[in-house]
């Protein structure tokens, strides 16, 4: 299996055969190995940096319905909110003072979030903030509102495709399908966004295969940002007795996209951290290179619950900065304050 690690590290690719099979016969000195490598390719590719997001979680109304998520519309006992124009602005206002230069949106796909409203949640954000970069995540839309968002300053935008399996998606997925969720970010790309997506690891049913097919289709997107993170049950879900993901496994991928994508922009997610206290942490020695403290108002926190026992409090409020850059510096890493681009976008590659 060293042999694997090696020729990924070198060459950034495997066939699909051997995909397969380092994910099915690793063991432990293997996975040391592996992590080893991709620590040495994050160190080589961005130095021992990791960039700070600041989270606003602004709505958790959501119109669709996925098996596993705790927002789901068809959930009746979450307490849905709305954060208003001022409270998102004022959570930028919080955000910058502490240091923060990019401001991650993120939300349910909330039809009460029209077009012309998200632009001008940009224009305000961008008006105030002007050296800031903006990140989007809120779901499934048309190139057309893609393009509005993009012509009123977004600069990024995250759409996990979640499983790159048809058959896992559309279980998990009612009335959603696989080929709109690529085309989308077919379009973001063209646009001309930086573009992140990610899938969930320890889905019922996700075979190694499955992670494969995940694994490809990351290669031949070549996103820019890429965010991975266990399956935690929600108890207010169809999925809500399903044993959660692994660390392990997730610890595994991680260290494997980074070999595979050498310059992406590899988050070590709150989910982590929530299955794990040092869970975090061990995603940053494993290749990830970004951490998104949360802005949003402790009001709203605990109500974006998409799985149970989401940290919300303590160290994960941004208020708490001190505690968070602690935790990244005894993990030896230093923080950064700044945009945190991808490489290409900086022109030093």
């Amino acid at each position: 299996m060293i042999d694997l690690v090696e020729k990924l590290y070198t060459n950034n690719t495997l066939r699909k055969h051997e995909l397969i099979q380092l994910l099915r016969d690793i063991e432990a000195p293997t996975r040391n190995h592996l992590i080893k490598k991709a620590h040495a390719t994050r160190m080589h590719r961005y130095g021992d940096l990791v960039y700070m997001r600041g989270l606003i979680e602004f709505t958790n109304y959501c119109h669709q319905n996925c098996q596993y998520c705790g927002i789901r519309s068809g959930n009746p006992r979450a307490e849905r909110y709305r954060l208003s124009l001022d409270e998102i602005l004022d959570s930028c206002r919080i955000g910058s003072e502490l240091g923060f230069r990019t401001f991650v949106l993120q939300g349910g796909e909330d039809l009460y979030y029209n077009d012309e409203r998200i632009v001008e949640i940009l224009e305000r954000i961008k008006e105030q903030y002007p050296e800031s970069a903006i990140t989007l995540s809120i779901g499934e839309k048309s190139r057309e509102s893609y393009q509005k968002f993009y012509n009123a300053g977004a600069d990024r935008y995250l759409l996990r495709h979640e499983t790159a399996s048809r058959h896992l998606y559309e279980r998990m997925h009612p009335d959603m399908t696989l080929d709109n969720r690529i085309k989308c970010l077919q379009n973001l790309k063209e646009i001309g966004f930086q573009v992140g997506t990610g899938f969930l690891v320890g889905l019922p049913g996700q075979t190694l295969e499955d992670y494969v097919e995940d694994l490809i289709f990351l290669q031949e997107l070549k996103p820019h940002m890429v965010g991975i993170g266990p399956f935690i049950p929600h108890q207010h879900t169809p999925m809500s007795h399903e044993q959660g993901g692994s660390l392990t496994d997730v610890i595994t991928l991680l260290a494997i996209i980074r070999l595979l994508l050498p310059d992406v922009l590899l988050p070590a997610t709150t989910a982590l951290g929530s299955i794990d206290p040092i869970g975090r942490e061990k995603g940053l020695k494993a290749g990830a290179n970004v951490v998104m403290p949360n802005l949003s108002p402790t009001t709203a926190r605990a109500k974006y619950a998409l799985y149970d026992g989401k940290i919300s409090t303590g160290d994960e409020a941004a208020e708490c900065r001190i505690c968070i850059e602690d935790k990244i510096r005894n993990a030896g890493f230093t923080v950064d304050m700044s945009r945190g681009d991808h490489i290409d976008w900086r022109g030093l590659s």
